[in-house]
């Protein structure tokens, strides 16, 4: 384990240069519509040794390192190079979601960086949705407040993710300019059958609503919990229900086959 730990290490400050990251997309679907409205882009390493590696594995490393700020920023660039794409060859409403990590946060270039991306890729800011966790946050606080709104002035959207699992604090809601509260899995894995969790999600929802935030639910699996959160009024939906994260080849064919695949079953396998 030391050994793979050292070499991936190693690899990983000759993973840009050499090509070998790639992005895979998962579609937030429209609880009310069924439609795609947009997708969060995932990235993953195409490591030449060991195939493809989960974030979970090589994040920390990219974060102890320092390398994540250059690692996002190609994040940045290629979703927003993909998502204009996607606009010019016949689905012109499209957003995508990137997660940005604390250091990313800290970062003094970052809103001019975002502005780079933005005009290179000649999207609107609007397409953009900016992804951070309650930990995120927490570095500091009023640092993140001011980035935040003056990203917000550029015009991008954000969301809180993963709500729930760590500090949960309402002050978050009220300070920061959060367009989406993201309910974590571990909530929505068990609403059709735990009275306490799906009470918790249903005050999610109608506190999130008062305050003028849209909601995701992440992980929805099935479709007893797809009809709970639609009864609630969640405003999206995003998990392997609808479908796992694609390959951008496969989630173009996503797009084209969704009307299709939806009048059946709001599904798709590989």
């Amino acid at each position: 384990r030391a050994a793979r730990q050292l070499e991936l290490e190693t690899g990983l400050r000759q993973a840009l240069d050499q090509q070998e990251f790639v992005l895979h997309y998962q579609p937030l679907v429209d609880v009310k519509t069924g439609r795609i409205i947009g997708m969060e882009a995932l990235l993953r390493w195409q490591h030449p040794k060991f195939g493809l590696i989960p974030p979970l594995e090589f994040i920390p490393l990219a974060e102890d390192t320092g390398l994540i700020v250059s690692i996002g920023e190609w994040v940045l660039k290629t979703a927003c190079a993909q998502i204009k794409v996607w606009h010019d060859t016949g689905f012109p409403a499209l957003q995508v979601a990137v997660n940005l990590s604390s250091k990313q946060l800290r970062d003094k270039n970052l809103i001019n960086v975002v502005k780079q991306v933005l005009k290179e890729a000649g999207i609107e800011a609007r397409y953009l949705d900016l992804e951070l966790t309650e930990s995120v946050l927490m570095h500091d606080m009023d640092l993140a407040v001011t980035i935040l709104k003056e990203l917000k002035a550029v015009g991008v959207s954000f969301s809180l993710d993963d709500f729930g699992t760590g500090y949960s604090s309402l002050s978050y809601l009220k300070h920061f300019p959060i367009d989406y509260l993201k309910i974590d899995r571990s909530f929505i894995q068990d609403i059709t059958t735990d009275l306490f969790g799906a009470g918790i999600v249903r005050a999610i929802i109608v506190m999130a609503h008062t305050l003028n935030i849209k909601v995701v639910a992440e992980g929805v699996e099935s479709y007893e919990q797809l009809a709970f959160l639609r009864t609630e009024g969640c405003d999206l939906t995003q998990g392997y229900y609808c479908s796992r994260p694609l390959t951008v080849e496969i989630f173009t064919e996503l797009l084209q086959d969704w009307d299709r695949l939806r009048a059946g079953k709001c599904s798709i396998k590989d």
